[in-house]
């Protein structure tokens, strides 16, 4: 099975769905990882581990290493500039022109005959603006790919008692939820390659504990899927939800 993973920014494969894929990759999936940006527009650490031009050359290296930890089996950019962060924490999408962007998406989803896309959910997770933006462009993507019909699916779904719903689709109700603790330990690795977020990831979750936590302490064990194509009432019957069930089920 061919799984593409088509997402943002580097981090976001690990902190929102670095189980989930890792998981699949133990499984015999072949797992691609396809990245819009390089994540110039994000922070560079605390204290910065390097000046804001060296940012994308750094973080790309940081998500090699973490595609190298879930598993995966290749890595591709889309080389868009992720856009810097404006007054009052104002986030921006990476490109106006969702046509290309689609085009494009479909085009890999082609290339590396995809049987399933999974990306980020409607809502963006937080609303983030770019998040939305490759929401879109993957459901239109598999909506425009003749002849082969990928599933696709979102990550960070909502469901009841979700551990950190700020950061959940509110519109995406959670079809799966994997408790990805097998493979917590290499999802704590790649959570650990991106060290210029090593600040941004604990900033959160310690001012909610009103204590500092490190990063092993804020990698969650639990991870949630929607799928949106093809559309679903109740629980998806198909190959990747059997695949992740087989895992858990210890049959793998």
């Amino acid at each position: 099975m061919n799984i593409l993973v088509f997402f943002a920014h580097p981090d976001d494969e690990t902190v929102l769905t670095g189980g989930t894929l890792a998981l699949l990759a133990r499984q015999g999936a072949r797992v691609h990882f396809l990245c819009a940006t390089r994540g110039e527009g994000g922070e560079a650490g605390e204290p910065p581990l390097c000046s804001l031009e060296e940012l994308g050359r750094l973080r790309t290296g940081e998500l090699a290493c973490a595609v190298e930890q879930l598993g995966g089996h290749d890595l591709t950019f889309l080389d868009y500039v992720d856009p810097r962060v404006g007054e009052d924490n104002q986030l921006y999408p990476y490109t106006q022109d969702v046509d290309l962007l689609t085009r494009q998406v479909a085009g890999h989803i082609r290339e590396v005959h995809a049987d399933v896309l999974i990306s980020h959910g409607s809502n963006g997770e937080y609303g983030h603006p770019a998040h939305v933006l490759t929401y879109q462009a993957a459901r239109a993507a598999v909506e425009s790919v003749d002849g082969i019909t990928p599933l696709f699916y979102s990550f960070s779904a909502i469901f009841p008692n979700h551990p950190r719903p700020r950061i959940a689709n509110r519109d995406d109700e959670a079809h799966l939820v994997l408790d990805v603790s097998p493979v917590l330990p290499q999802k704590i690795q790649a959570a650990l390659c991106h060290r210029t977020q090593h600040a941004l990831f604990v900033r959160g979750p310690s001012k909610d504990a009103g204590r500092q936590l490190s990063v092993p302490e804020v990698v969650r064990r639990l991870e949630s899927l929607h799928r949106h194509l093809p559309p679903c009432d109740g629980k998806p019957v198909d190959e990747l939800s059997l695949l992740l069930k087989d895992y858990e089920a210890g049959k793998g």
